[in-house]
């Protein structure tokens, strides 16, 4: 959409959690909240807005750490929100994430049945993000937050996922995360990728012009709508043992090993990109924040330096063509590490839980996180490729494949299982401030 200057951002009024990229290093946690009384839970809404810092004032009022609250629709429906307004949320959040299982690629071994309770029931209502530059200093703010808590017998906490920095400063399989990060208008957040005009800040926050509409849809009464969003959380179980064993055994030596590991992923583990060093790592670049997400791939249409069906071409094809407007499918990513690190070279399982907690950002479910998730990772038609998966975090089962494109002839790599195992999730709605107030105001 094209138009006049950028809306003012209400950043006073805004979660920072929903804009502000996370302090390094830290440590995190989320906790799930089930809302059994009313009252305590309308209260507890009015503690956590004098809590949570603002995107003009990221800096949390307990100092050091930073706290982010969201609510599912069953939370929504707890706190005695009306009928009219919870009718005017977005359908998907409604029908929640176990619901929409089947449209995300959340079957066999993926399936809700096989998810860690809470997730995906209408037990879970409250989600609580925390983060802290340490984990001394989160488990004192969680203390003080859990004798808070005693003032709200109604509201019990029923789950926890404790996160970390990894010494690496990478997610488990190895590679540097968090470097692709969206301009968005009025945030006064630069991106990190010069050839990315900011996206119109209503993708990102209700209440504003989107990529597709001057005033889009948001819920009802604007007090509970505007300056809010929604999150998708998803806990991922990663195979890194089993990611480690599948690129050994396919893999021609060390180098070759390293080379097919940044195929697959667009990326060597180092961050920087296929796209700017093809032939070999450049660690350098890999840090260097200004440089590691310069690039575009439209000048590399057939994928000689990066494989269109790579992991980081499909989640955000840039200026690729692909079937669909790339603009219209951006989100904010928030990944954090959870579990032990499976010692460098230990290619057999140890039986531990790591992954990635996710949280994916954005004002429009359907068209950001579920089109991606179904269109772009579980599928290739996008890409020309039929129904081939995300070689990294797609649904495969063994038969998967991925083509490597090369001259003479392409490599084509094939029995690719599943590295990722959703293991559960959410969708749920981050309100504004104001928002907060409002729900802890409601009346019997």
């Amino acid at each position: 959409m094209d138009g006049g200057p950028a809306p003012t951002l209400e950043l006073t009024d805004i979660q920072s959690g929903v804009l502000r990229p996370r302090p390094t290093p830290y440590a995190a946690t989320y906790i799930l909240l089930r809302i059994d009384d009313r009252a305590s839970g309308r209260a507890l809404m009015g503690r956590l807005a004098q809590v949570v810092a603002s995107a003009a004032h990221p800096e949390s009022p307990a100092a050091d750490t930073w706290i982010s609250v969201s609510l599912t629709y069953s939370g929504l429906e707890a706190l005695g929100v009306p009928r009219a307004s919870l009718d005017s949320f977005a359908w998907e959040l409604r029908q929640g994430m176990a619901a929409r299982a089947k449209a995300l690629g959340d079957v066999g071994e993926n399936a809700p049945e096989h998810w860690e309770w809470p997730l995906g029931t209408r037990d879970v209502h409250v989600v609580l993000t925390a983060l802290s530059p340490d984990t001394p200093r989160l488990e004192a703010s969680l203390a003080r937050a859990r004798e808070a808590l005693r003032a709200y017998p109604g509201v019990v906490p029923i789950w926890r996922q404790d996160c970390h920095a990894l010494s690496t400063e990478r997610e488990p399989f190895g590679y540097r995360d968090g470097i692709s990060h969206p301009a968005i208008e009025g945030s006064g957040i630069p991106g990190t990728n010069p050839h990315e005009p900011p996206l119109k800040a209503g993708e990102f926050v209700l209440g504003y012009p989107d990529e597709m509409d001057a005033a889009p849809l948001l819920p009802s009464p604007d007090v509970l709508g505007r300056n809010g969003t929604y999150v998708a959380f998803r806990k991922l179980h990663q195979r890194v043992a089993g990611y480690r064993r599948y690129l050994a055994e396919n893999a021609k030596g060390p180098e070759d090993e390293a080379r097919l590991a940044a195929k697959l992923m667009g990326r060597w583990r180092s961050g920087a990109p296929l796209a700017r060093c093809p032939m070999h790592d450049d660690p350098a670049l890999g840090v260097d924040s200004t440089r590691n997400n310069d690039f575009q791939f439209g000048q590399d249409p057939v994928g000689y330096d990066t494989p269109p069906g790579c992991h980081i071409r499909r989640c955000n094809p840039r200026d690729a063509p692909v079937a669909g407007v790339v603009r219209i499918h951006r989100m904010l990513r928030r990944g954090t590490a959870y579990g032990p690190e499976l010692p460098e070279g230990v290619l057999e399982d140890d039986g531990a839980d790591r992954g990635l907690m996710f949280a994916f950002v954005g004002a429009h479910l359907g068209r950001q996180f579920e089109f991606v998730q179904s269109e772009w990772v579980q599928g290739g038609d996008f890409l020309g490729l039929g129904d081939v998966k995300d070689p990294v975090a797609g649904g495969n089962v063994g038969d998967g494949t991925f083509s490597i494109p090369g001259k003479p002839i392409p490599r084509r790599m094939k029995g690719l299982p599943a590295f990722v195992v959703t293991r559960g999730g959410e969708y749920a709605f981050m309100p504004s401030l104001s928002a907060l107030r409002w729900l802890s105001e409601l009346k019997p």
